[in-house]
């Protein structure tokens, strides 16, 4: 029988070289990303564009032949690319802080732990944040599976002139952590909405502990760190139990196994096409009857196909309301620009929020 010490040893020196030739391989590719950001410095072209990170991760996929999984793949070309970012020009994104929530976890996903992440204290803030051109993008929650559009970001679309450049889908997983064990907890803190996610969890295991809401996940994640040995827990991300020390004791105790939230990368121009995407839109109708029907029918007419439809009060007059929809395809699809330029003619106003890559997993 081969000797399983000498079998270990030379598969780590395999490795080992192996590595050797991947750093090789990452050096020589910075060196040509140093090269292209000279390029689009010069040319003043955008560092983040959204088609071609969508076309560099689905060829890395297309070339998964295992044994890592094709999550696994992506999230190596999103540090990769992330890290490229920082050669070319550092990119400063905002995002719904504090650091910890959700948007924090997205916002590491999609773009990266290399880049420069700043926590704001509202949506509203992120928006401004970017419009001004203090910050290159933001990453806002769009929708979530499970309590539908997030109506902080519907409404901001309507002041902030931003535009929708990119998508990230993540996936919500609630961890219940705290720094005592489970029978000592006396009080669990998180938001209100996240204690509704996870309402037969909590019956079935802690119905009689008292539920403190706190304003973020994270916030109470830093409570549990604060106040461990007076039996505090927490629900929130696996990242907050990270940053600040709490244990996960329960991961995935959402009562619905597939929580999903789309996140949209907020920015000051659309995105190129890429083949697959998706556009924006919000528009007020014309205050008559079948205004709304009319401006659907165009999009049907021209094969158009619907992917998500919601209204928001218009802040104008009372009774008044903008509708949002998305749609497949880019702003620059025959088919898309064409309804849009008939549909213009049924409403008062409509604007394109943005045209960007549709997200192809969940992150």
């Amino acid at each position: 029988m081969t000797d399983p010490k000498k079998s270990l040893e030379e598969c780590r020196r395999q490795i080992d070289e192996i590595d050797r030739r991947i750093v090789e391989a990452l050096c020589e590719r910075g060196r040509i990303v140093s090269q292209v950001g000279e390029v689009k410095r010069a040319a003043a072209l955008p560092i983040y564009a959204p088609d071609r990170e969508r076309a560099v991760i689905d060829r890395a996929i297309s070339r998964n032949e295992g044994p890592l999984s094709n999550q696994t793949i992506e999230g190596v070309f999103r540090e990769i690319m992330s890290g490229s970012f920082r050669l070319e020009l550092p990119l400063r994104v905002g995002f719904l802080g504090p650091e910890g929530t959700f948007s924090h976890l997205a916002a590491i996903r999609h773009f990266g732990s290399s880049v420069e992440s700043t926590p704001l204290d509202s949506i509203d803030s992120v928006f401004s944040e970017v419009s001004s051109g203090r910050l290159d993008y933001g990453l806002v929650p769009y929708e979530n599976s499970i309590g539908g559009s997030i109506v902080d970001t519907l409404d901001a679309f309507q002041i902030y002139p931003a535009k929708a450049c990119a998508e990230a889908m993540i996936d919500v997983s609630q961890c219940f952590m705290a720094n005592c064990a489970p029978e000592s907890v006396k009080r669990i803190c998180s938001r209100p909405e996240v204690f509704a996610q996870c309402r037969k969890w909590l019956a079935a295991r802690f119905g009689e502990i008292e539920l403190v809401p706190t304003t973020s996940t994270s916030i109470a994640v830093q409570k549990a760190a604060a106040e461990g040995d007076e039996g505090t827990a927490a629900i929130g991300s696996s990242l907050a139990g990270e940053l600040f020390g709490v244990r996960i004791l329960f991961d995935h105790i959402q009562d619905r196994p597939q929580n999903i939230t789309r996140f949209l990368v907020i920015g000051k121009d659309v995105a190129p096409p890429s083949g697959k995407d998706k556009t924006a839109i919000m528009f007020h109708t014309q205050d008559r009857p079948g205004a709304i029907a009319d401006v659907l029918d165009c999009l049907r007419r021209a094969g158009v196909n619907l992917s998500h439809i919601d209204k928001r009060p218009s802040g104008r007059t009372n009774w008044r309301y903008v509708f949002f929809i998305d749609c497949e395809g880019h702003m620059t699809d025959p088919a898309v620009a064409a309804a849009i330029q008939e549909a213009r003619g049924f409403c008062d106003t409509l604007e394109i929020v943005g045209s960007f890559p549709c997200a192809q997993r969940t992150l």
